[in-house]
């Protein structure tokens, strides 16, 4: 079984949602990319599986990314910090429209994610985002928990990354040996 096949099994058929949510941004000429556990998924040495697809886009690209993806079939709901689409799929996708994102765009980097061809935020970024979320004492804490694995697969991965963590983060992540 292939890693796209993988994925459209876990996600009830999410590679369709997910290609077409690409192809749609894409053809817009949206500047765009994944962040979070699909980021994490390139960058770390082991992917692990995710139903959730997290992106952003610049913020003045919010209402016409949500008028992109509703013309080819994604049902859009607004919250306050956040426009979820809902396609055909067990896919959750999440676009975050929190400003301190929307910077990440511009470094972002092509990468295969399970078989998809898609935008993900570098290497730093998504360092950055998955700290931003783990210090955020409002998220429930299986999230919390489950941004710091991602950060320490992260760090495993890449050793340099080590002296970006807080001291707070050196406390719970173990510092890996320099290869």
């Amino acid at each position: 079984m292939t890693a796209k096949e993988f994925f459209d099994w876990q996600t009830s058929g999410g590679t369709d949602d997910v290609m077409k949510l690409v192809a749609a941004l894409e053809k817009a000429d949206i500047a765009w990319c994944a962040i979070g556990g699909i980021a994490v998924n390139h960058w770390a040495e082991h992917p692990m599986v995710t139903e959730d697809v997290d992106l952003v886009v610049a913020s003045d690209s919010v209402e016409k990314t949500i008028a992109v993806l509703e013309e080819v079939g994604f049902h859009a709901e607004t919250f306050e910090w956040s426009v979820n689409f809902k396609g055909a799929s067990a896919v959750s996708i999440q676009l975050s429209t929190e400003d301190s994102y929307e910077e990440f765009p511009s470094s972002s980097v092509p990468a295969d994610v399970h078989g998809i061809l898609l935008r993900v935020a570098s290497l730093e970024d998504t360092l950055e985002g998955k700290i931003r979320a783990w210090s955020d004492s409002a998220r429930r804490q299986s999230k919390r928990i489950k941004d710091l694995a991602d950060i320490a697969r992260l760090v495993e991965s890449h050793p340099h990354l080590w002296d970006s963590l807080t001291d707070a983060l050196k406390e719970q992540v173990e510092q890996p040996e320099q290869g």
